[in-house]
């Protein structure tokens, strides 16, 4: 008796019951990708974004003016290259790039993290830049004069603060970053998509195996999205909260 399934749901079980552990593997490796590529690309991004509010100093001698001029230089040319082209494109050329140009064989899961890091700390650098600038420069300038360099400012003064407002920021990142490695399939990453393409193969099944990478796919960013949502109504605290008025305080 023949046992290949005839309908639609039929194929997606079929599949599902199959592939199951082939479709967990590439689940597992989207996330570990996403998860790394946004905490690297995050910790770039702030980096990129101190460098580029850092403001030169008229006084500071031609050296240092220079060296600080080109190093905000070097990130501009960054954040527009890699802001400005496809994710896509970057993996193909910094992966088969690197082997052509250096010799370098480099891991594909490894080139994705970084391929991703590069991409999510570019869109990072612009957003940590602006809410750099969107706290009081009196902030800034309090930290000047109790003798803080621009670093130790941006990382005890205006970096926290500005940490608080970028959350949501930086969670929309993941979850485009869960998305954005079904891209990296160009550079045989065994990712998600990669697995449900190598599935789709075997039986030619093509519909039924992208219903299923979709759902998956729908799956991770809504959980995702709700645990994001969980976590900023815990940083915010309670909206019932109550005013304490010291009374003697008051009076005086």
């Amino acid at each position: 008796m023949d046992s290949t399934p005839t309908t639609f749901f039929g194929w997606v079980a079929y599949l599902l019951n199959e592939f199951w552990p082939r479709f967990l593997a590439g689940t597992v490796n989207t996330l570990e990708i996403a998860l790394v590529g946004t905490v690297l690309g995050c910790a770039l991004g702030f980096v990129v974004g101190i460098v580029q509010s850092i403001k030169v100093d008229s006084h500071a001698s031609p050296v240092s003016r220079a060296l600080v001029g080109l190093l905000k230089a070097i990130v501009a040319i960054y954040v527009e290259i890699f802001r400005g082209t496809p994710m896509m494109v970057q993996a193909m050329v910094i992966y088969y790039g690197s082997a052509e140009m250096y010799g370098l064989d480099m891991n594909t899961f490894f080139a994705g993290i970084l391929v991703l890091t590069l991409n999510t700390g570019a869109y990072m650098a612009e957003s940590v830049r602006g809410a750099i600038t969107g706290i009081d420069p009196g902030q800034l300038e309090g930290a000047y004069a109790i003798g803080f360099t621009h670093f130790q400012a941006m990382t005890r003064v205006v970096i926290p603060q500005a940490f608080r407002n970028l959350i949501p920021q930086i969670g929309n990142m993941f979850i485009s970053s869960i998305k954005d490695t079904s891209v990296l399939n160009v550079i045989s990453v065994t990712e998600l998509y990669y697995v449900g393409r190598s599935v789709a193969s075997s039986y030619y099944r093509f519909f039924e195996t992208y219903f299923i990478i979709s759902i998956i796919y729908l799956v991770l960013t809504f959980v995702i999205s709700r645990l994001l949502r969980l976590m900023e109504r815990k940083l915010d605290g309670a909206r019932d909260y109550e005013l304490v008025i010291d009374e003697g305080a008051e009076v005086a």
